[in-house]
């Protein structure tokens, strides 16, 4: 005689196979619509949904021409979610990265402060050399990475 633990979920496995079915048929569709517009990179395309499913961050390497952007927004476009691309050069301000406030002209002599948010700001962000920047801007970047918040000043 077996007594049922109270602190314990009782799961149906056939609700629970049928999810697994269903979550990997939209993986196939996902994998599937990316892979019309980047052809030749299944495993790269699987690692990427790997990552994103995880939510994770990818590292994408490789030679000028090779589709990394393009992999991205297909990405961001298959999914409908918003993107953007990040040029990092030495020049480039920590507010460039995460926006700015600006002062704004309301008519009949009001003024009012406006944040402007950056690019940082999409759900697809792709940085590209981040190695050119500076300590300051890698860390605004970083910290929106890893901490998943914004500091502005």
């Amino acid at each position: 005689m077996s007594q049922e633990d109270p602190g314990r979920t009782v799961v149906d496995r056939d609700v629970v196979t049928g999810r697994v079915a269903e979550f990997a048929e939209v993986c196939g569709r996902i994998r599937d619509e990316v892979g019309r517009v980047v052809v030749g990179h299944e495993e790269v395309v699987q690692g990427v949904l790997v990552s994103l499913l995880a939510g994770g961050h990818v590292l994408l390497e490789g030679v000028p021409g090779i589709g990394k952007t393009l992999l991205v927004r297909t990405f961001s476009t298959a999914l409908d979610l918003s993107f953007s691309r990040i040029q990092f050069t030495p020049d480039l301000m920590p507010a460039d990265v995460t926006g700015t406030m600006f002062l704004v002209d309301r008519g009949e002599g009001g003024r009012t402060f406006e944040f402007n948010r950056g690019p940082i700001f999409a759900n697809f962000v792709l940085a590209d050399e981040i190695n050119r920047a500076t300590p300051k801007t890698q860390s605004s970047l970083l910290e929106a990475m890893q901490e998943h918040r914004v500091t502005t000043m």
